[in-house]
Parts: C-alpha cells; sequence; structure tokens
C-alpha cells in the first residue's frame, strides 16, 4: 500500500507518528519474568506459588553452620546460591521499581515485582546476623555440576561460606550493601519499617566491605570458577552511590568523590554493565545527580563520571569514535560467550534509565559522532529486548514461553525432570544425566520467563540443553527485565484496557465443566466439536473468550480452551495441532512437531468425564484446535 505524499509530509514534520511498539506485548513478557524468579526459589515455598512443578528445597541450609540460610535463589541451572549474583539481580530489580514505579504499577505487576525483591532481601537480613559477618554462598559448585537433579532431591553439598573481618569480601559485601539500600528505597512507599531493617543491614554492610577489603573469591576459592570477581573498587563506588541515593547523607556522596581517582570511577570507561562490573552504573547514577543540579561542591567531579557514563552509552549506540561495544551481525550486543544475554539486558536497562534522565533535564548525549536525542537511547533499549522477544535472524524468542517458537531444551535441572508431583521417585546424581539430561525430548517442565544465554557472536544458536552458554538461563540476566519491560509497554504500547495478569502455570485439571455466569469476566463462550463429530470423537474443545483489551490500533484477546473427555475411556498421549497461533500459549507443552503441543508432563492421562484447559492470547481471529492423535 503506497503512502501518500501528505502522509509523508505529516511524518517528516513530526504531526504523525507511526506506531512502533505493537509488535511485541511487553506486558505479556513481563509476566512470565517474573514467573521465573518463582522458578528460581530455594526454601520453602508459599501457598500461592504459582509455578506448581516446584516444591520447597534446601530446608537444612546452614544448619551445620549454626544459622539460618534458608531462602533465597539459585542463580541458573544449577542449585547453588551464589552471592554476587543474586544480590546484582536484587539491585536491578529494586532499580526497576524506583525509577518505573509507575509503570509497573500501572501494568498491576508491583505486588509480584516487590515479592521477587523479598525473596531476596529477607535472605540477606538472615546471611548477616553480625556487622562483619556474611554469608555468602551457600553449596559448593564443583559437586553440584557433577550432579543432575531437582533441587527438591538434593544430594550434593550444601556447605556455606562467610566473609568476616579475616576472610573480606569488599565485592560481595558492597553489592550486597547495595541492594539492600535500592531496595529499601523500593519498599518505603509500602512498608517503612521493612525499609528501614534494610537501611541498617546496608549501612553496616557498607562499613563491612569499606573497611575490610579483600576480594571475596579469594576467600571463597571455590566460588572462582564460576562468578570471578574482577575487583571491589566498583561494588565500594556502587553501594555507596545507592546508599546516598536511599538517604541523603553528605558522607556518601562525599565517599564516592573523593574515591574518584583512587577506585576508578573517573577513570574507567567501560562498554559493559554487569554482575561484576558497575563502573557504568556507578556513572549514571552519579550523572542522575549532576543532571538534577544538585552536584553542588561536586560539581566537577561529577561532571567527569559523566563523561564516562556518555562514553558507556556512545558505545552501545555505535556512536563512540569507533570505539563501540560489539554487536552481532543481528544487531545484538555481544560481550561473552557464556549468557551473554546478561550483559544485553544490563545495558538495555541502563540506557533506558539514563534516556529518562537525560529527558528529565531537557537535554541530549554528546558522542563523538554528533549529538543524540534522548529517545535514541531508549529505542536501542528497545531493538535489543526485540530481538530477545524474536525479531532476529533465527525468529526465535529466547524468552521461554513468550511467543510460539522459543527454546524447550532449557539447560536448567529442575526443569528438564519431571516435577516431584508427577515422579515422586528421588532422581539420584547420576540417574539424572542418564534419564534426563541426555534425553532427547522436550524439557517436561515450561520454566516460563527464563531468559537463556542466547546466540553466537554470529547469531546461531543451538537448542540443546548440552550447550550451557547458550541455553542456561540466569536470575540475573532477567533481574533488569521487570523494569525494562514495563518501561517498554507503558511507553510503546499504553496501558491495556482491562489488563490481565496471567498465571501461566495456573491451568489444573477441573472435576466439573466451567459454566460462566453472568457476572463473570467472560466475553464469549461456546463448545467447538471436532470435524466429523460423532460418537467416536473422544475430545471437545469448549472454547471461551475471556478477556480483552487495545495496544495501538490492536486488539488482543485471552483465549481459554478446556479439553474435556466425553468418552467412556482414559485418554493417554494425546496430541493438539493448533494452527493460527499467532501470540503467546500456556497449559500446554511445545514439542519438535510443528504447531503440535502435547498435555504438560502432570498430566498424563485424562480419565472419562476430566477435562483441563490452556490459555492463549493473540490478536485477530482465534487459533484452530484440532485432535492428531491419541491413545
Amino acid at each position: 500500500m503506497k503512502i501518500s505524499l501528505f502522509l509523508i509530509i505529516l511524518l517528516l514534520l513530526g504531526i504523525v507518528r507511526l506506531e512502533a511498539g505493537a509488535d511485541f506485548n511487553y506486558g505479556d513478557a513481563l509476566d512470565k519474568s517474573l514467573m521465573f524468579f518463582e522458578a528460581q526459589r530455594s526454601g520453602k515455598l508459599p501457598f500461592d506459588q504459582r509455578v506448581k512443578w516446584r516444591s520447597d528445597s534446601g530446608l537444612r541450609d546452614g544448619l551445620a553452620q549454626g544459622v539460618d540460610l534458608v531462602g533465597g535463589y539459585y542463580d541458573a541451572g544449577d542449585h547453588v546460591k551464589f552471592g554476587l549474583p543474586m544480590a546484582f539481580t536484587t539491585t536491578m530489580l529494586s532499580w526497576g521499581v524506583i525509577d518505573f514505579r509507575k509503570e509497573i504499577t500501572n501494568l498491576d505487576q508491583m505486588g509480584y515485582t516487590l515479592w521477587a525483591i523479598r525473596w531476596a532481601t529477607d535472605y540477606f537480613i538472615k546471611a548477616h546476623p553480625q556487622p562483619n559477618v556474611l554469608w555468602a554462598q551457600v553449596g559448593d559448585g564443583d559437586s553440584d555440576h557433577y550432579c543432575w537433579e531437582r533441587a527438591e532431591d538434593m544430594t550434593t553439598s550444601r556447605a556455606a561460606y562467610k566473609l568476616d573481618e579475616n576472610h573480606p569480601g569488599s565485592d560481595l559485601a558492597g553489592e550486597t550493601a547495595a541492594a539492600l539500600a535500592a531496595a529499601s528505597i523500593a519498599f518505603q512507599p509500602y512498608n517503612s519499617s521493612y525499609s528501614s531493617l534494610l537501611l541498617f543491614h546496608a549501612k553496616q554492610l557498607f562499613t563491612f566491605a569499606d573497611r575490610f577489603r579483600g576480594i571475596y573469591d579469594d576467600s571463597i576459592t571455590n566460588a572462582k570458577q564460576f562468578y570471578t570477581s574482577s575487583g571491589y573498587s566498583d561494588e565500594l563506588l556502587w553501594a555507596a552511590a545507592w546508599l546516598y541515593r536511599a538517604t541523603n547523607e553528605d558522607y556518601y556522596l562525599k565517599y564516592v568523590v573523593d574515591n574518584a581517582v583512587y577506585m576508578g570511577g573517573t577513570g574507567w570507561a567501560v562498554k559493559e554493565f554487569s554482575w561484576d562490573n558497575k563502573y557504568a552504573g556507578v556513572q549514571i547514577l552519579l550523572t542522575k545527580i549532576l543532571l538534577e543540579g544538585r552536584g553542588g561542591a561536586y560539581t566537577s567531579t561529577l561532571h567527569q563520571y559523566q563523561a564516562k557514563a556518555d562514553y558507556f552509552a556512545c558505545a552501545c549506540l555505535q556512536k563512540n569514535g569507533g570505539y563501540n561495544a560489539p554487536l552481532t551481525p543481528g544487531g545484538l550486543l555481544y560481550v561473552r560467550e557464556w549468557n551473554n544475554m546478561q550483559y544485553v539486558t544490563s545495558a538495555a536497562f541502563l540506557l533506558a534509565v539514563y534516556s529518562d534522565y537525560l529527558t528529565a533535564a531537557n537535554t541530549k548525549l554528546t558522542c563523538p559522532d554528533g549529538q543524540v536525542q534522548p529517545q535514541e537511547l531508549l529505542n536501542f533499549a528497545k531493538s535489543q529486548v526485540d530481538y530477545i522477544l524474536g525479531k532476529n535472524p533465527k525468529s526465535i524468542s529466547y524468552l521461554v514461553g513468550y511467543g510460539t517458537k522459543y527454546p524447550i531444551h532449557v539447560h536448567h535441572r529442575g526443569s528438564s525432570i519431571a516435577s516431584v508431583f508427577n515422579l515422586h521417585s528421588p532422581v539420584g546424581c547420576v540417574q539424572g544425566f542418564d534419564s534426563w539430561y541426555r534425553r532427547p525430548e522436550a524439557n517436561p517442565n515450561v520454566i516460563y520467563g527464563a531468559l537463556v544465554g542466547g546466540p553466537d557472536k554470529n547469531d546461531d544458536f543451538s537448542d540443546d540443553r548440552s550447550n550451557y552458554e547458550e541455553t542456561e538461563p540466569t536470575i540475573s540476566a532477567s533481574g533488569p527485565l521487570v523494569g525494562l519491560f514495563s518501561k517498554l509497554q507503558i511507553t510503546f504500547n499504553g496501558i491495556p484496557s482491562s489488563y490481565h495478569r496471567e498465571s501461566p502455570i495456573s491451568h489444573q485439571r477441573t472435576p466439573t465443566p466451567t459454566t460462566p455466569s453472568p457476572t463473570s469476566s467472560t466475553y464469549s463462550h461456546h463448545e467447538t466439536p471436532q470435524p466429523n463429530d460423532n460418537s467416536e470423537t473422544p475430545v471437545k474443545f469448549v472454547h471461551s473468550i475471556t478477556n480483552t483489551w487495545n495496544i495501538g490500533q490492536e486488539t488482543y484477546y485471552r483465549h481459554k480452551v478446556i479439553i474435556k473427555n466425553t468418552s467412556k475411556k482414559q485418554i493417554t498421549s494425546l496430541k493438539l495441532g493448533i494452527q493460527d497461533l499467532k501470540g503467546s500459549l500456556w497449559g500446554l507443552s511445545p514439542t519438535h512437531e510443528k504447531n503440535t503441543y502435547e498435555l504438560p508432563e502432570w498430566i498424563k492421562v485424562l480419565r472419562p468425564g476430566e477435562q483441563c484447559s490452556f490459555v492463549y492470547v493473540q490478536g485477530g481471529p482465534q487459533a484452530k484446535v484440532s485432535i492428531l492423535r491419541y491413545h
């Protein structure tokens, strides 16, 4: 269709703007990202746990050391609780709440986000029983990686490791202080007493980190091959910057100024922001103070911090006079071979917040290759997120459960082994490798919201469980996504009318058919029999639209399909064909066959009269569901 000359003129003048965000439902992606944190929980799970294939684990953590270390998060596809990435994840979740509070609230996700933060901060409080003691790790990476078993079956070492005056770890203690300070700001409007408690621990940990200096993996040597620290100066500056934002106390601002040169804050120009390297985050946090006109006597030093913040942003945007951050041919930032996506999400988040800071100050970013409008920073962040969600050479979503094509052989122990609620006998250390790790079938448990490591430097990706560099998810990759998805959803798509938060794994067997009442939110309800429907057909589908909302010019519908066994015999190995599916689907497991799905692992049999359901969201006509085969 040709665009009229008049429309082109209006576009050039900026009077008319074409919608750019309707390609992806960032709110849907946000739902799933928050689910991932529930899948990574260690400890006693709450009654409202939404990831139903997980159960309690690590309930004796810390017992041998005489301290309660139950709780917290497993860092990736294994079952070690590494303190450094967990703390960084918490800082990023909290930063999302602080800077994108309105967006998260408008999407009705603040409760789940605060719970994601608190699952970590409650653990950090327990791990900090004395001013100069921090329990930094539970589990041994070496023995853990020798086994492939569910968290609920763990037989590997749950040794706990602490930092103290004789075994310092300024990087890990500093990051934990930053996490607790940021979380105190996030919780302040909702729970001021908890906020104060977090700040109390943050201050003590910062003092401990600063007074007893050392690299944490020199004290905890078995962490070195998994999360090696490059130094602690950036974490000390990072913690002080967050404590200043939390307290507005001059002591902390003076700290980052006085130590700017010595600790590299105004010296290091970087192209990476991650769990290990916080310099770009420090530089942008402090630039915010300068842009708000609050630099005072520290203005000249803050300008030096800003110069390095601009270096990072310009490098990502490929406008840094040739000294740019590497990109794949498809346009994805590429930093490391293992789990590169964690560097992508952290950088994209940082650019999104910097875009807001520059916009609020009504200023531009000055790069060696020219001036840049703040919107360009957000647009670049969006390009990285869009790549993640499917706008890439492989046309695959690297966020598990989002879209119709995503990794199904995720390198994750719990996801790859049948749930304890389905397979009741324990899975042994070696048995897990033999029976589950090497099986070619898709993971029995879909780990919704897991962001896998992603493609290599050439945009190639192998969906192989043994390819841990590309198929293993991490919490540090997902931490920045919550705020980032919220920002992009509201900015580019607006607030969906009647926004519905879907719980992807809440679809259980229902003993009796659901009859919609006049007061329910169901918009339409009808039975969809199979073609040539007769007494031989064992299954019927009850298809209903339970919610609707608009994103730009597009109307989206939430479809619920109840699968009913109408025969007098039990049904197993049911395979469904789903054609014309354009959006995300919950409640079924994808197979290797195109457009073919099966019931989840925990629903092996549909007995006579029983039913289960699945849900999908998309615009346009409903998908076509058919029976392919069954036993």
